[in-house]
């Protein structure tokens, strides 16, 4: 059951987020919240959307009430004044926030908001991956925000959590060189839901109600170019979410086709004065004719799938102890997957959450990698390769060739 609710306010100042500058995505200092019921009575996500390039996709929160009273809320977002509204209904009914989780230790996107989240709540409990890291600086999390006498790090046992009765979960940790990449499953044992950060995810082949709040980035991307005007309608919302997606897990996608900057200039003289809204009319690339196959293979009909990047730059770091850490996960009898992106719920079980991590397989036992199900075209992969090549001579990444 799915219902979807955003606040009855309509005073923008309630969608404010002051502290859009420690990270600086699209949309800044607006952010809509969308609340939907996922589960019946127990599940809700809160959506709003980030991006660069107007490339905004969804970052989703989940709350689960818990069987003793109260709610755990995994992966916070902006704590804007429409977000805590929505929260302090379901508090009303079913209790205080009790445990805040940060499943992460890079993301910046999720970790920005635990602090500011988590004073909203003085009485919960935080609780965080371990591996915690910052960057140019490695600060303790007390100077990034988070409350010094409720902050906790997860236990590697899950049965220690003080959320044990409801919940298990299993932490996923590489090292980059840098940093770490973690990544915390959480399952609800009582809806059989499985709750991700980044390392799974399903792309739906419409946009998403919270990217509609404000249709201009999905019209932005229905554009050929820089001349277009394009009006409002099902079709090209439908068109530039998933141009979005594809921009969004490949960056450069073989479908993509760079124009140069003095011939977008030159575009961009001649534009519409509607289409100059955005950097000042600039459009510095043009979609080639199959990129909706691109598409269509990306999607592969609503599977779960490991995001190219993560295949790329992260997992093939540590292929044996991902896949131990999948098999792990796998074995819990979960029915949905919640992830902090793109579409949810996901309706799948454990063998295609492990079918997922099949790309790693043959790099972990000597073999070369290859990608996922081998349905994602290795041609898109070829920017991101080509960038992960570029960060590993600079050392900021450490080669995957230092296998775990």
């Amino acid at each position: 059951m799915k219902q979807q609710q955003v606040s009855s306010s309509i005073n923008s100042g309630d969608w404010s987020w002051y502290f859009w500058p420690l990270v600086p995505l699209y949309p800044y200092s607006k952010r809509r919240t969308v609340r939907t019921e996922a589960i019946e009575d127990s599940v809700w996500t809160f959506d709003q959307i980030q991006g660069i390039l107007y490339t905004a996709v969804p970052i989703r929160m989940t709350a689960v009430k818990l069987s003793k009273g109260g709610l755990l809320v995994y992966a916070p977002i902006a704590p804007t004044k429409e977000c805590i509204r929505l929260v302090r209904e379901l508090e009303a009914i079913h209790g205080d926030v009790k445990y805040i989780i940060l499943p992460t230790a890079s993301g910046l996107e999720h970790k920005v908001f635990v602090g500011p989240f988590a004073r909203q709540f003085p009485w919960a409990q935080v609780f965080v991956t371990p591996s915690q890291w910052s960057y140019p600086i490695n600060l303790p999390l007390s100077w990034l925000g988070f409350p010094r006498n409720r902050t906790h790090i997860l236990p590697e046992d899950s049965n220690l959590a003080p959320f044990a009765d409801d919940f298990e979960y299993a932490i996923l940790d590489i090292n980059l060189g840098r940093g770490s990449f973690v990544e915390v499953a959480l399952f609800h044992k009582n809806t059989r839901t499985l709750l991700l950060t980044d390392t799974v995810l399903a792309v739906p082949e419409e946009p998403p109600p919270i990217v509609q709040l404000d249709p201009y980035p999905l019209l932005f991307h229905a554009r050929d170019t820089a001349l277009n005007v394009i009006t409002d309608s099902e079709e090209n919302r439908r068109k530039g979410w998933q141009r979005i997606c594809l921009f969004a897990l490949y960056f450069a996608p073989t479908a993509l086709e760079p124009v140069s900057l003095k011939q977008a200039f030159r575009d961009a003289l001649k534009a519409p004065d509607r289409s100059r809204k955005a950097y000042f009319g600039l459009f510095p690339f043009r979609w080639k004719e199959d990129w909706k196959t691109s598409f269509s293979r990306l999607r592969g009909g609503g599977r779960p799938f490991v995001a190219p990047i993560l295949q790329t730059f992260i997992l093939d770091h540590a292929p044996r102890k991902t896949l131990d850490w999948a098999d792990k996960v796998a074995s819990w009898n979960f029915q949905q997957i919640i992830p902090c992106h793109f579409h949810a719920p996901i309706q799948t079980n454990p063998h295609q959450f492990r079918q997922a991590f099949s790309f790693l397989e043959n790099e972990a036992f000597g073999g070369e990698a290859h990608s996922s199900n081998q349905l994602l075209p290795p041609e898109d992969f070829a920017f991101i390769i080509e960038l992960e090549q570029k960060l590993d001579k600079r050392g900021i990444t450490r080669s995957p060739l230092q296998k775990l």
